[in-house]
């Protein structure tokens, strides 16, 4: 009994990173059952057992890829101290980062569809991104209290707009170019 409980944990694992990482790379109509059962090495039946739809699919992917910023803004307060936006616009916006769209940022990556996405989705993506905000602001301590959370949302509007361009232009020095002039349009907001 607990061995194929652990093979259906495991198999629901797959599924869902196969379906984040299809979803993040080729948005919600790029990417079918098939194909991310298939990536995850399961069956479609398996696929609807463990998210009934491709809406629960991407909502389970979107409350994971959001649970990843929830997760990592923390961490960068922890590890950086004062300079933790620094670090944070350097991640968000370096190479690795921008060229892994497939394992990159949620935010970014999955925010276009949210605009045709479900109630239960919206509300889903409404309720993170308020998190991720407040975090945000929490480590906004240069700026009175009454500004951080407008501070916050600026900031996260420059980098996921500012990525999505980047990733978008096609010769090595656009991207460079737009990279650069977000890291200091993010970096600048940011001055007190």
């Amino acid at each position: 009994m607990v061995k194929n409980q652990t093979r259906k944990e495991e198999t629901r694992r797959n599924i869902l990173d196969a379906a984040s990482r299809g979803f993040r790379a080729n948005g919600f109509a790029g990417v079918g059952v098939d194909g991310i059962a298939k990536a995850a090495n399961a069956t479609s039946g398996a696929f609807y057992a463990h998210f009934g739809s491709k809406d629960g699919a991407f909502r389970a992917a979107l409350d994971l890829g959001l649970d990843e910023v929830i997760d990592g803004v923390p961490r960068f307060q922890r590890d950086y101290g004062d300079q933790w936006t620094d670090a944070f616009i350097d991640y968000y916006l370096g190479r690795a980062h921008r060229d892994d769209v497939a394992c990159g940022c949620a935010m970014t990556s999955l925010s276009p569809e949210i605009a045709r996405a479900d109630d239960e989705t919206r509300a889903l993506y409404d309720r993170k991104m308020q998190t991720i905000a407040s975090l945000i602001a929490k480590g906004l301590s240069q700026f009175p209290k009454d500004q951080q959370l407008a501070k916050a949302w600026a900031f996260l509007g420059i980098l996921i707009g500012g990525l999505t361009l980047a990733r978008v232009m096609q010769h090595d020095d656009a991207v460079d170019g737009v990279s650069n002039a977000i890291k200091t349009a993010a970096a600048d907001l940011l001055k007190a």
